[in-house]
């Protein structure tokens, strides 16, 4: 009884010369590997700089928008928490990382 997977694989056997494919593989691995750096990390990167800055800057009487939203005028700043008023007589204190973006002079008229 002949079985039909012994000449298939006798057929599919590498050839005895063909060795370089394993620097290929190398030279692949490196380019996806910057490929990885330039479009993820890097940007990244820059990102958490940018807000490392933006939170290092932040002063009293500075409008900011928190990451939930919520948009008020800085009333006091400390080591690690901000106060912040969003209404009259209205205080909330957040951690200076919740603070998203600051917005322009004069951006909130009610406040």
């Amino acid at each position: 009884m002949s079985f039909p997977i012994s000449p298939v694989l006798a057929q599919a056997a590498p050839a005895a010369g063909a060795q370089g494919g394993g620097m290929s593989m190398i030279i692949m691995m490196v380019v996806l590997f910057g490929l990885m750096y330039f479009m993820m990390i890097r940007p990244q990167m820059k990102r958490q700089k940018e807000h490392r800055a933006l939170i290092a800057g932040l002063a009293k009487g500075d409008e900011v928008v928190t990451n939930g939203g919520i948009a008020g005028r800085v009333e006091e700043v400390g080591e690690t928490f901000i106060t912040v008023e969003i209404a009259a007589n209205v205080k909330v204190k957040l951690q200076k990382g919740a603070v998203q973006q600051v917005l322009p002079k004069g951006s909130l008229k009610s406040v």
